[in-house]
């Protein structure tokens, strides 16, 4: 049966990493999407603020995460997929920000990965298109940063993920970076020959393709073996909530406002045998913290639901 993910952000902490994984473990995952991201946040990013997370060296930063290493091996958690800070490319952002995300925190953020022994980062498409004209303009500007680092991918046994992403446009969410699942699987095919390695795959998240309305079932299909990791949450169509699936209804027949049926039937034609990772992180600080490990338990359960579904 397929194993089960969930985020590690508000469940493992820097102090006692060792007890959030005994707690994943406990609640019924194997897995975790180990939170990088958490330590230069994308809010912070956009105002050109930065702490000096990063300014640590390699050694520094190895020896900042050997807890959470052991602490997952010790509870029997493996780190299956991360996600890179992001944005890594501040569109009219100041030169030094710009560089110091690209030629610090991108390639650090590569070393702790493979420090971990995770085996996918997560990265975010350059969101451009409207600043630079088209699509195909902004893929142009990834594409150079995802060759940046693509070799290092190849040395450390690491799969980049590009993930189906939104624009938020005067008010209006709309489709963003790798939407178009032709494209995404024609870049990913050339890019891979180009190394000769899986250097590249992708990330589907079930809430952003709610966003924007995506066919989640002719997506997957499309994508098929190139689908190498998921983001599962839940939203109301309007914002990304980042909420347990089943939660949002679209009338008072509860008919889901996402179409789980769709992607697990997705997931089930192309043979999915990745980790149902659920991105829930902000739920757990909806409930009472007396209440984290039940939802926790919740959470897994409905992933357990899934995987009896997807199994084939």
């Amino acid at each position: 049966m397929l194993q089960i993910g969930v985020q590690t952000k508000n469940v493992v902490n820097d102090r006692e990493p060792d007890k959030g994984f005994a707690i994943l473990k406990k609640a019924g995952f194997a897995c975790a999407d180990f939170s990088l991201n958490g330590y230069l946040l994308n809010s912070s990013i956009y105002k050109a603020e930065r702490n000096d997370f990063f300014n640590r060296t390699v050694s520094e930063l190895e020896d900042f995460f050997r807890p959470h290493k052991q602490g997952a091996k010790m509870a029997g958690i493996v780190i299956n997929q991360m996600h890179m800070p992001y944005p890594i490319y501040v569109p009219n952002g100041n030169k030094e920000l710009n560089a110091y995300l690209w030629n610090e925190v991108a390639p650090k953020s590569m070393q702790i990965c493979s420090f971990l022994e995770c085996p996918h980062m997560v990265i975010h498409g350059f969101k451009l298109a409207r600043l630079l004209g088209s699509e195909e303009v902004e893929w142009q500007q990834t594409e150079k940063f995802l060759d940046f680092l693509a070799p290092m991918a190849k040395e450390m046994g690491i799969t980049l993920c590009i993930e189906n992403l939104y624009e938020s446009i005067v008010g209006h969410l709309v489709e963003g970076p790798c939407c178009n699942v032709h494209k995404v699987v024609e870049r990913i095919d050339r890019f891979n020959t180009r190394y000769g390695a899986e250097v590249l795959g992708f990330c589907f998240d079930t809430g952003h393709a709610n966003l924007v309305g995506l066919d989640m079932e002719k997506f997957i299909t499309t994508l098929g073996h190139r689908l190498k990791i998921l983001h599962i949450h839940d939203n109301d169509g309007i914002g990304d909530l980042h909420q347990i699936p089943y939660t949002f209804t679209k009338t008072r027949e509860n008919k889901a406002s996402t179409d789980w049926d769709g992607f697990l039937r997705g997931l089930k034609t192309i043979k999915y045998n990745g980790v149902l990772s659920f991105e829930t992180a902000p739920v757990l600080s909806a409930f009472p913290e007396a209440m984290k490990e039940d939802v926790l338990r919740f959470i897994a359960s409905i992933g357990e639901h899934f995987a009896k579904i997807v199994d084939f």
